[in-house]
């Protein structure tokens, strides 16, 4: 899509785990003219469905090809391993990898955290999705190591979570192919970035840039000065006449001074 087409919307996908709700909010307030669409797809298919045209922007786990994506990462989420509330775990605050040695550590296909080495033992087959681990958590058969987003987003009464202080940890950031950078994925970008409706980006579709604002403000503010300049003028001009009146009637008054001086002088010489 080109930057000058006309959208009917904005389509903004996001892994599982990953909350838009807050920028979304913003969107509506902002562009209340441009529909926001929200597609959930798993991590692994994200960067494809942006690379087919099938969605504007996303909201992606890191990595992605940098080649083909610009990417802004957004946070870093912590790593936490799932376990049943009954769980020797459960009695500590957070546990290294290394204390799960004895754990069967489920590693499922759908992994968002790039192990080199998964910590514990391997379960003998890898479930297929974080909801299948979850589920084998649940049998009590092994703990699983996720982002806390998703053991959130998979909450279950019999389970809990607590964080691995060294763990690696998987890093959200919102990505749009390089080559489609349209105004909308900018203003989304504004929203991301915290940037004000005043801003070069995310401002309201009537409001004029603010190189033109600024322009505008200044225009006014040297009209205003040059019309209290122009006052000043012409007040100086006033008082300049009025001292020169008063200089030509403080020089009558001396030579009138002199004359009645003379006259009485005159009159004493006669007596």
């Amino acid at each position: 899509m080109k930057a000058s087409d006309s959208p009917s919307s904005f389509r903004l996908a996001y892994a599982p785990g990953v909350t838009p709700a807050k920028w979304v909010r913003i969107w509506k307030e902002r562009r209340p003219d441009i529909p926001l669409e929200l597609l959930q797809v798993p991590a692994a298919e994200a960067p494809e469905l942006l690379r087919r045209g099938d969605a504007d922007a996303g909201l992606v786990r890191l990595p992605v090809d940098r080649t083909l994506f610009s990417a802004i990462p957004l946070y870093t989420e912590t790593t936490v391993v799932v376990v049943p509330k009954d769980h020797a775990v459960t009695a500590v605050e957070e546990v290294s990898a290394g204390e799960l040695a004895d754990e069967v550590v489920f590693h499922p296909l759908d992994d968002t955290l790039g192990w080199e080495t998964p910590p514990g033992r391997p379960a003998i087959e890898r479930p297929a999705t974080t909801a299948d681990a979850i589920e084998l958590v649940a049998a009590g058969v092994g703990v699983l190591l996720v982002p806390q987003s998703l053991a959130r987003l998979h909450h279950r009464r019999d389970l809990t979570y607590r964080p691995v202080t060294d763990a690696p940890q998987s890093q959200v950031a919102l990505a749009w192919p390089e080559e489609a950078t349209t105004d909308l994925v900018e203003d989304f970008i504004g929203i991301v970035r915290g940037r004000t409706v005043n801003s070069t980006r995310g401002r309201r579709p009537d409001e004029p840039k603010p190189a033109e604002a600024k322009a505008r403000t200044k225009g006014k503010a040297g009209a205003t000065k040059g019309a209290k300049g122009s006052q000043g003028g012409r007040s100086g001009g006033t008082r300049s006449a009025q001292g020169a009146k008063g200089g030509k009637g403080g020089k009558g008054a001396k030579a009138a001074g002199g004359a009645r001086s003379g006259a009485r002088r005159g009159a004493s010489g006669r007596r």
